[in-house]
């Protein structure tokens, strides 16, 4: 048979099982040990912020807010057009989550309804405790407007670059611009260590808080001693192990997961009804994943019925995120606007996007698009 083809996979560099092996050896197998260590630094000297090492992106956004002092009843304004892990640690801390739209030229937050929304909060002293930017699939977010109007009202912004690893904004990496910065090294995104995370900030306390927080908050004792609450959020050596290898490929990563964007992105210029995710002209888009609209009366057929086509065809793709104020777990909560994110996910598709995808396996991919769009291939 076939193999199927999937979204995003893992993709090792070749590294990772000698810094593995070097832990099983040494007998570093907990969340303590020299690739711990070395991993936090090498990552810090990439991005250019202090970094902890964490079990996964979720938990950095929830140490992220707690560190910005979010707390029961505050809200926090979060776009809608994202991934869940964005919005739960919120609700982790008691918060509230204020849905906002997205911004068609980008797909993140909308930095003009942004400003609105601020403006409108300060007229009746209800102001947000943070607001969360998300890059959203690798686009850098249109950050110095955002940043301008949350410093106007001295709101602190969290930075989800959880899917952005390798953007930039303005010559500087994404997670550099705001008070703090999440990433993910889940199976799926650009580079990864199985599972895992982490935060980064330019504030030595608040990285030394976040590490204590992360190791359950053990007080300075001989005995196991805890006055405050926390978490068991470290990273274990092995997959630090993991991270430093992949670390190393970073860039070709980026590189590979471009050239298969751009390659999806000429074959479709001539159909009609598919057009490509924006791309920012502020820095560097990764393109973690292959994104594409689908306008069903000139393609044809649905966005849904392009999916299931691929699927038939031994393809995995996917819609894009389900607006938050879509789901039942938050369909209650308060949105600003909404309509551009609705549309984005109603015809939005991912196709097949790991940087190991062989051309030959993403011709079958191209194909399969031309097929279900009636286009004959020459």
């Amino acid at each position: 048979m076939t193999p199927r083809i999937l979204l995003s996979v893992p993709h090792m560099g070749g590294a990772e099982q000698s810094y593995v092996a070097e832990a099983f050896a040494t007998n570093w197998l907990s969340t303590v040990g020299p690739n711990i260590d070395a991993f936090e630094n090498e990552f810090a000297a990439h991005i250019g912020m202090k970094s902890v090492a964490l079990s996964s992106g979720t938990a950095a956004m929830h140490l992220g807010l707690r560190l910005l002092g979010v707390g029961p009843g505050d809200e926090v304004f979060c776009p809608t057009l994202t991934f869940v892990a964005t919005a739960n640690p919120i609700a982790y801390l008691g918060a509230k989550p204020v849905f906002l739209d997205s911004d068609r030229a980008t797909w993140n937050l909308d930095p003009e309804l942004l400003s609105r929304a601020l403006a409108q909060r300060a007229g009746r002293n209800q102001l947000p405790k943070a607001v969360i930017v998300v890059h959203l699939y690798g686009q850098p977010a249109d950050m110095d407007p955002i940043l301008a109007a949350c410093a106007r009202y001295n709101v602190p912004v969290l930075e989800d670059a959880a899917e952005a690893l390798g953007s930039t904004y303005k010559g500087k990496p994404v997670g550099t611009h705001g008070r703090l910065a999440a990433f993910s090294f889940n199976g799926n995104k650009i580079i990864t260590t199985t599972g895992g995370g982490m935060i980064c900030a330019n504030n030595p306390e608040w990285i030394r808080t976040a590490r204590f927080w992360a190791t359950q908050a053990r007080d300075n004792a001989l005995w196991y001693e805890h006055s405050r609450m926390g978490y068991n959020y470290r990273m274990s050596n092995v997959l630090a192990g993991i991270g430093r290898g992949q670390l190393q490929v970073l860039g070709e990563r980026v590189r590979q997961r471009r050239e298969i964007a751009f390659r999806y992105r000429d074959a479709f210029a001539d159909i009609p009804g598919i057009s490509f995710m924006p791309q920012s002209p502020h820095g560097i888009h990764t393109n973690w994943l292959s994104c594409f609209l689908i306008d069903e009366l000139a393609f044809g057929r649905s966005r849904d019925s392009l999916i299931a086509a691929l699927d038939a065809a031994g393809i995995e793709s996917r819609p894009v995120w389900k607006p938050m104020h879509l789901q039942p777990l938050y369909r209650h909560e308060e949105r600003i606007a909404g309509e551009v994110a609705e549309d984005l996910f109603n015809r939005g598709i991912c196709l097949p996007s790991s940087s190991s995808l062989t051309p030959e396996d993403q011709g079958r991919v191209i194909e399969a698009v031309q097929i279900a769009a009636g286009v004959t291939r020459t």
